[in-house]
């Protein structure tokens, strides 16, 4: 080939065509070289390079040790999908391992198992993972084993300790998406030990249950008992996966025996085989786009416009759902029975927006708040032989003459002993209301007055999220956490008891400084719940987990004797 020669600072160059590499089927967006590796001046390791395409393969090039011709040593990659494929890679400098990056900003892992020779077999590598958009909600299973989150990159992803067996501490992972939609997601609530509902900008509500191969690879990974989960989730009746139809948005429940290899259904879907899908770590990320997904076994449809929160009570028999409203009549919440997922009642009050909702933790009341600035509080009724499913009551709300909020009011949240509950507004203030407990008197009951039972709290910012942590603090006091529209977390500890004229009654505790704050607003608070088996020393640290516009779910360990 012809040389082309320049002349850089009287130095003479030339350059020429050594060999074309063909192999990729689309843009070739990264590469990257490793370099020669010497050992005592003789070549231990020859020069290679690594290139990432959107054809969604990375190959390793090398030369042949006799021809010292360019060729294809390694080409490792995914099938299926809804990738758009790799825009960067990288080589560790030993060439054990390749990295590569996605357009959904998921990292790609593979390491090469040492104990194969120089071409041997390349496995997929466990990476961090999370969400490439706004992470709009979350939430604890009840047993606090694991976390839900929903965000606008219209997905909803399951996190877990991965507890090892050799004995490393436990870190968290992904080990399921069981929800990929066309919708951005906003809101979701669980509503059992495996299951949940989620809203998206659609006027729909999806229910979804675990399949059977989640329960198994969760207590692998997890570490809890397996028979123990497949009692609770009567493994029975439960499908072995789920699948999408092409051009669907519900997940279908896949049944199949234990014999069956990977196949591909006439509609497109995919079927799945509990066999090959066993794992005992977390997956790779080909694995969570396309095995993972739980089946879906309900639609709820009611609401006029896209959904926005929802919210399930303590004893996971009651459904609330809003939506987006601009009038009144498209501003009602909607509940839900969890044993029929039928609509049991409307409950109106509001004329924006419901931005959140909260069941005490009794199960006995319902609060909403709203872009209208005000709050309203819905009382369960006693059932009766006309009415044995649960039915609300308005108990108390606020309006334009007694309203304290003067902007939306973004948040609200219950004490742990349902006597109080906390709004937040983007006003920055943060009140506790109360009391809320009801007094029996013969055949009536006397709704106590529900009045600002704190100072008003002015945190410098508007306040998004807010909740209380489920466990007392010394002296009686209750812990709050407050997230802000900046990033930042404050933790205050509030006490009913103190003379709260002159906000003596709030202590601030803690806050999160530069590195731990979140980089946008934070959307949502939730506090790991108490495990009964928790030991007095366990008992004293809590853990918080956030969710923020800037795409990330970050869990905090707090010791609250050291505050």
């Amino acid at each position: 080939m012809k040389e082309d020669v320049f002349e850089v600072r009287d130095t003479v160059f030339a350059v020429s065509l050594e060999t074309v590499l063909a192999g990729h089927e689309n843009w070739v967006y990264g590469v990257h070289w490793q370099p020669a590796l010497y050992k005592c001046g003789e070549l231990q390791q020859p020069l290679s390079l690594l290139s990432a395409s959107m054809d969604k393969t990375m190959i390793l090039w090398a030369p042949e040790e006799v021809s010292g011709v360019w060729v294809e040593q390694v080409r490792v990659g995914e099938v299926g999908g809804n990738t758009l494929g790799f825009y960067g890679c990288q080589m560790s400098p030993d060439g054990s391992m390749i990295l590569a990056h996605a357009f959904h900003g998921a990292l790609h892992l593979w390491c090469k198992d040492q104990d194969k020779e120089v071409r041997g077999e390349w496995r997929p590598g466990v990476v961090i993972s999370g969400h490439f958009n706004a992470v709009q909600d979350l939430t604890w299973d009840p047993e606090g084993e694991f976390i839900l989150s929903v965000g606008s990159d219209q997905t909803t992803r399951l996190f877990t300790p991965w507890r090892k067996q050799d004995g490393k501490l436990p870190t968290w992972h992904e080990i399921s998406r069981p929800q990929i939609h066309g919708y951005d997601m906003q809101c979701l609530a669980m509503v059992g030990r495996f299951q949940f509902v989620s809203g998206a900008d659609e006027k729909v509500l999806r229910v979804f249950q675990a399949p059977r191969n989640f329960v198994e690879n969760f207590a692998n990974i997890s570490g809890s008992s397996r028979e123990k989960l497949l009692t609770s989730s009567d493994s029975a009746n439960l499908p072995e996966g789920a699948s999408t139809p092409a051009l669907g948005l519900s997940n279908k429940a896949v049944f199949q025996g234990k014999i069956l290899a990977q196949l591909c259904s006439s509609d497109g879907s995919q079927i799945l085989s509990d066999n090959q899908y066993s794992w005992n770590k977390p997956p790779p990320e080909d694995h969570l786009l396309q095995n993972t997904l739980w089946p879906e076994v309900q639609k709820l449809y009611g609401h006029g416009f896209e959904m926005f929160c929802l919210a399930s009570d303590s004893t996971r028999t009651v459904v609330a759902s809003a939506c987006k409203a601009s009038k009144a009549e498209h501003a009602a919440v909607l509940l839900w029975s969890t044993s029929s997922w039928c609509q049991l009642q409307t409950l109106q009050c509001h004329t924006l927006t419901v931005t959140q909702m909260a069941f005490s933790p009794d199960a006995q009341f319902l609060l909403a708040v709203s872009r209208d600035r005000t709050w309203s509080l819905w009382r369960r009724n006693l059932p009766t032989a006309e009415s044995p499913e649960p039915q609300f009551s308005l108990h108390a709300h606020t309006g334009k003459d007694n309203a304290i909020h003067s902007r939306i009011i973004w948040s609200c949240d219950w004490s742990p002993d349902s006597k109080y509950f906390v709004t937040s507004s983007r006003d920055k203030k943060v009140i506790v209301w109360g009391p809320c407990r009801l007094e029996n008197t013969g055949n009536s009951v006397l709704p106590p007055e529900i009045k600002p039972c704190s100072s008003v709290l002015d945190v410098g910012d508007a306040a998004t999220a807010v909740a209380f942590c489920p466990l007392l603090c010394s002296a009686k006091s209750y812990l709050l956490a407050v997230g802000l529209e900046c990033g930042r977390i404050l933790l205050y500890q509030w006490s009913p008891d103190q003379e709260f004229m002159g906000g003596q009654d709030w202590i601030r505790c803690a806050e999160t400084d530069t590195l731990q704050s979140h980089a946008l607003a934070v959307k949502r608070l939730r506090w790991r719940p108490k495990a009964e088996s928790e030991t007095e020393e366990e008992s004293s640290w809590v853990q918080l987990a956030s969710a923020s516009t800037d795409h990330t779910v970050k869990i905090f360990s707090i010791n609250k004797l050291a505050l």
